[in-house]
């Protein structure tokens, strides 16, 4: 009996050495689980036996247990490093359609956009989510997942519909000497500003405002002009088809008083003609100049805003604790592309291990429970980082040394067994 307890004690030892040493390999590697060899006893089946006089013939290895425990998270300054700061797995698929393909499932949050935009891991298995409306943009709660890709498209221009501005204006100041408005000549307006605005194109045009001080108190006019152009210019001496400035009263205590009526609708109705061969629409727009002030201060613009754009490349992406990756535009807007989703397993320990840092569902384990990050029981995203293995060096040293001494231990055990019998041939 003692060879085959040997022997075994010999297994067992081996096989945790295997445990201990595969782990210090994969100290590295992002997203590992570190395991550990389980062992149980053995006892020979006896008809008469009894339980004071059982003797085991050994041990064997039980299990190989992983441990899912949170391995540190690294920052990588890579946006598509993502780390799980929590529970759940990625689900990757080698097909492109929702639910179509083999799942497999990893902690390792090492991605990149491959040549078709899809993103993908090192193998080429893609991340898997939810895929934003192409027409809405918007990401839908619930679905099948598919694979999720990047829209490299330029992002569409918006034409300026809406301004706003919000400024001082000196009070102290006196009505312009030089007469009439000229904006080309500094003396004949009190104080001027421009704002950055969009016609339909994405084409970018300075909307000029020049405020004249009126005799009449608290009274200013406002001319406009696009670009410089005369035919912009809302002064009926410079353009005969124009209305005229706009006239802004303010109370004695400073503010704005309801005429004109906010916002402001622009001369011309039609638009802004646009000068040159753009073959952009006119441009119409109203100004809203709520929380401008007529006081005793130099002039100033406090606040500006209009919501037209030009249009954009695709310059970068960013991804949300939430799962949602959002690409970023030279243009200073930004797109919801997707939601990548998360799962879960009853057992963990049931999923079989395929190399590359992937498992696969097996009955043991159970079904995916699969859901965006942060629902239930599942983790959250850090983008630009990674999950650290959870392996801790110190304690598999230790381990190593407790395992080699006992194999060691199980080689004497085989040597005396060895010895006792030598003895026992040698007797005359």
């Amino acid at each position: 009996m003692s060879f085959q307890q040997g022997l075994s004690g010999l297994n067992v030892s081996s096989n945790a050495l295997n445990a201990i040493g595969n782990n210090i390999a994969n100290s590295g590697t992002v997203g590992f689980k570190g395991a550990n060899a389980q062992f149980a006893d053995i006892y020979a089946a006896s008809l008469n036996g009894t339980g004071a006089s059982q003797i085991g013939i050994g041990a064997n290895t039980a299990s190989v247990f992983q441990q899912f425990t949170q391995g540190n998270l690294t920052t990588t300054g890579n946006p598509l490093d993502l780390a799980i700061n929590g529970g759940g797995f990625y689900r990757l698929s080698d097909a492109t359609g929702a639910s179509a393909g083999t799942a497999s499932y990893t902690r390792n949050g090492q991605f990149l956009v491959n040549k078709d935009g899809y993103i993908v891991n090192s193998a080429g298995l893609y991340l898997t989510g939810l895929q934003a409306d192409p027409i809405t943009g918007l990401v839908p709660d619930s679905g099948p997942p598919g694979a999720i890709k990047m829209d490299t498209s330029l992002i569409d221009p918006k034409a300026t519909s809406t301004s706003s501005i919000g400024l001082n204006l000196d009070s102290r100041k006196s009505a312009p000497t030089v007469a009439p408005f000229n904006p080309t000549d500094p003396l004949s307006y009190t104080s001027s500003t421009t704002q950055t605005v969009y016609d339909s194109l994405g084409n970018p045009h300075n909307f000029q405002m020049y405020f004249v001080k009126s005799a009449t108190a608290n009274q200013w006019n406002m001319y406009t002009q696009l670009d410089s152009d005369p035919t912009t210019l809302n002064d009926p001496t410079v353009n005969a088809t124009a209305t005229g400035p706009i006239t802004i009263n303010f109370n004695s205590a400073g503010g704005l008083t309801g005429v004109p009526a906010m916002p402001l609708a622009l001369w011309p109705a039609a638009g802004y003609p646009l000068a040159g061969t753009t073959g952009a629409a006119n441009l119409t727009f109203t100004l809203d100049m709520q929380g401008s002030t007529q006081y005793g201060q130099d002039f100033g613009v406090n606040a500006l805003g209009q919501n037209g754009y030009t249009s954009g490349r695709l310059s970068g992406v960013s991804v949300s604790s939430d799962g949602t990756i959002q690409g970023q535009y030279s243009n200073g807007r930004t797109r919801d592309m997707g939601r990548l989703v998360l799962a879960t397993f009853q057992n963990p320990n049931g999923l079989t291990n395929m190399g590359g840092n992937l498992w696969r569902e097996t009955v043991d384990s159970g079904q995916p429970i699969v859901g965006t990050p942060g629902q239930g029981n599942l983790g959250v995203i850090q983008s630009a980082s990674v999950e650290d293995s959870n392996v801790d060096l110190t304690a598999e040293l230790v381990d190593m040394i407790v395992q080699q001494r006992a194999y060691q231990a199980n080689a004497q055990t085989i040597k005396t067994q060895d010895q006792i019998l030598q003895t026992l041939v040698n007797l005359r």
